[in-house]
């Protein structure tokens, strides 16, 4: 039987020293979190995991939980760094796939907290467009607290589940979150150089951010694409109005963030499949794609092919989220291609993003095995079947200009070391 709770109490039904699962996504359940931050008592010595991801705005200040909870999760950010030096906040180096075997593996809550759609005939809830981990961490959980809001878009192909399994249940009315990003010259001709490389028929993975909002744009004319990604904006909309989509696939992703007109009209998109992440980013799933195709930025790409996508002039910025998951799967599916893109520069030019080699204050996310093609608007450095020396004089041509020299001279002192 569920038992009704008013939004202003959510956090009664919590025992000290609880553990809790929290959704990310841009269904995080915001209310609960509201009421925990709101009254920090009822947070005293809770354990709490999470997927939030940094870029959408969600308001979670783990500095207003009680000073003995502790969060875990598998992004950082500068607001969480003293959090983290203090043992409140603990990051989880793994990537999506690894994060679904500690799930299965290793992980049991107290509670998990969830928004879904109202029931609909049969008695399910739809988890609409975001599923991320949800169906793992239910079946992990003692106890359920669903919020039920109407503004969540019921999605056909979306992960659903049965209003019976909630243990508690608390009527709500919010806005999703919209995610929206805008593209320049820059990212545009990097868009440009990908979807030259993209086939007719191929299965591609480009998740959120500038270039594949640019890159959708670039592929309106391609034909019978294939979308299976961890996360899907505005571009899934604007491929399929131009005719570019392959309508018998089952386009695919565990998080669909947009604008408002996206979530509307992906209720009417049959094709679109949002499911868990233990299929998204299974790698038996991933190998078993046409021409599959992974698209991931970086925030530094070294001269040995290493990329940094974590870490920001030592600051720790985000976290691998999917993209090794994707890349690695990429790299050794029949006729697969990872791509790494990126900017050539950051500081309005003063700085590359092409650098000798990472440094103390980076980490390579992605080793320089997983890497097929890196692409800058200045072109595309071919990796494959490349040599150490090959692949840094490829890097080193679509560095900016302005840094070739430098690149060049730092690359000459490393090869009498090699």
């Amino acid at each position: 039987m569920n038992h009704a709770l008013s939004a202003d109490r959510l956090a009664d039904i919590l025992a000290p020293g609880a553990s809790v699962y929290v959704p990310g996504g841009i269904a995080v359940p915001v209310a609960f979190l509201g009421d925990l931050q709101n009254r920090p008592e009822r947070s005293r010595d809770l354990r709490i995991l999470t997927s939030i991801a940094p870029g959408i705005d969600i308001p979670f200040d783990v500095d207003k939980l009680h000073p003995s909870a502790v969060v875990s999760g598998l992004f950082m950010q500068p607001a969480l760094r003293e959090a983290q030096r203090a043992g409140r906040y603990r990051l989880l180096p793994m990537s999506y796939g690894g994060f679904v075997r500690h799930l299965q593996d290793s992980a049991n809550f107290d509670l998990s907290v969830l928004q879904v759609a109202p029931p609909d005939a049969a008695g399910n809830c739809s988890l609409g467009p975001s599923v991320e981990f949800l169906p793992l961490a239910v079946r992990q959980s003692r106890q359920v607290l669903a919020l039920i809001n109407p503004r969540l878009p019921r999605i056909p192909g979306a992960a659903a589940l049965p209003y019976d399994r909630f243990d508690y249940v608390c009527e709500i009315d919010s806005t999703l979150p919209e995610y929206r990003t805008d593209t320049d010259e820059a990212t545009r001709a990097i868009a440009r150089h990908i979807a030259a490389l993209v086939e007719d028929g191929s299965t591609l993975q480009m998740g959120l951010g500038k270039v594949p909002t640019a890159l959708a744009g670039a592929l309106r004319n391609h034909r019978r694409l294939r979308l299976f990604s961890g996360m899907l904006s505005d571009g899934l909309r604007e491929l399929a109005e131009a005719g570019a989509l392959d309508l018998d696939f089952a386009h695919t992703a565990c998080v669909v963030a947009g604008s408002r007109d996206l979530y509307a009209w992906a209720t009417g998109f049959a094709p679109l499949r949002v499911l868990g992440c233990e299929v998204t980013h299974d790698v038996r799933t991933l190998l078993a794609q046409h021409h599959f195709v992974a698209v991931n930025s970086a925030l530094e790409v070294d001269l040995f092919g290493q990329c940094n996508l974590e870490h920001a002039e030592g600051q720790a910025v985000s976290g691998a989220g999917g993209a090794p998951d994707f890349a690695r799967a990429a790299r050794l599916a029949a006729k697969g291609c990872s791509i790494v893109a990126l900017n050539a520069t950051y500081k309005r030019g003063a700085a590359s993003r092409i650098v000798p080699c990472l440094g103390e204050q980076s980490i390579s996310s992605l080793s320089r095995i997983d890497v097929d093609l890196v692409v800058t608007e200045f072109g595309v450095a071919d990796l494959r079947g490349a040599s150490v020396h090959q692949r840094a004089q490829a890097l080193i041509g679509i560095a900016a200009p302005a840094f070739r020299t430098s690149l060049q001279e730092a690359w000459d002192a490393f090869t009498q070391r090699l």
